[in-house]
């Protein structure tokens, strides 16, 4: 069995992983976010009763740049302590098993490869929309990070006046109409006619972001997650039909585009980086 971390700028989520089957989970709530060693104690602590004789691995996904072959991760998002951490040492000294380290966003593309939506597909990108918009590529099989972990990051693309994400991203809703995409959302619900017209309009730039996908990778397919996926519907139709000027239609007609599904998937792809890794 393995153990699957996914390590997020608010929340820490550990699980006990056999065969793509989460056995048990466990979660909480990051204190001390300042502090190094209060964070990485808090870690360890969630980590420590997943540690069994049965357990041959951890795997550990995080939202920032990754030295993967060391293990080393760089300013770690919404957490100000990290900015440069030899986690995989740490953790190996302090449980004796081996560690893997990557992106989170790689991590959540990878748990659809190997168990999710994206499974059967040569090549896939995963999308995670949340604050921000961040990627993880899959190709010929095999989770593709370049040599710095930032391969897939378009949402730091120039677009407009600003990048990508913040047109393509909760960043949106926030610093361009001043509300937030669950509010959005939650009146989209209700019917009312500006917060649909909000979606339509993000939905345009959305798909702007997706050719960008398209034109770079040429995925077969494209999973959308982070929160901000959960208003897919609202913003589908409008995404489409800002993508029906690209350049090669056959692709259009081939691509597949689903919603994740699986709120534990980036778990699961974080217990599959020893798959990718040894």
């Amino acid at each position: 069995m393995t153990i699957g971390v996914d390590l997020g700028g608010t929340n820490a989520r550990v699980g006990l992983v056999d065969n793509g089957t989460i056995v048990r989970q466990r979660s909480m709530v990051l204190q001390d976010k300042d502090s190094l060693s209060a964070t990485l104690a808090q870690l360890i602590d969630l980590i420590r009763p997943f540690v069994e004789s049965s357990v041959n691995s951890i795997g550990i996904g995080v939202p920032s740049v990754v030295d993967i072959d060391r293990g080393i991760v760089y300013n770690v998002a919404n957490i100000p302590s990290w900015e440069e951490v030899a986690l995989r040492d740490i953790l190996e000294k302090e449980f004796d098993l081996p560690v893997f380290v990557n992106n989170d966003v790689n991590c959540f593309i990878l748990g659809e490869h190997q168990f999710g939506l994206a499974q059967g597909y040569r090549s896939a990108v995963g999308m995670a929309i949340g604050t921000g918009l961040g990627s993880g590529v899959v190709i010929d099989n095999q989770l593709y990070t370049g040599s710095n972990c930032g391969a897939g990051e378009i949402g730091l693309l120039p677009y407009l006046d600003k990048n990508i994400e913040s047109y393509a991203a909760g960043d949106f809703f926030e610093s361009v109409h001043h509300t937030t995409a669950l509010e959005a959302s939650q009146a989209a619900l209700l019917g009312e006619p500006n917060a649909l017209k909000l979606w339509d309009e993000f939905g345009k730039h959305f798909g702007n972001a997706v050719k960008v996908v398209l034109y770079t990778y040429d995925p077969e397919v494209i999973i959308l997650g982070g929160s901000i996926a959960k208003a897919f519907p609202f913003f589908r139709t409008t995404m489409f039909e800002s993508m029906a000027d690209f350049a090669y239609p056959v692709t259009l007609r081939r691509l597949k585009i689903f919603q994740s599904q699986n709120e534990n998937i980036a778990l699961l792809g974080a217990a599959a980086l020893v798959r990718q890794l040894v």
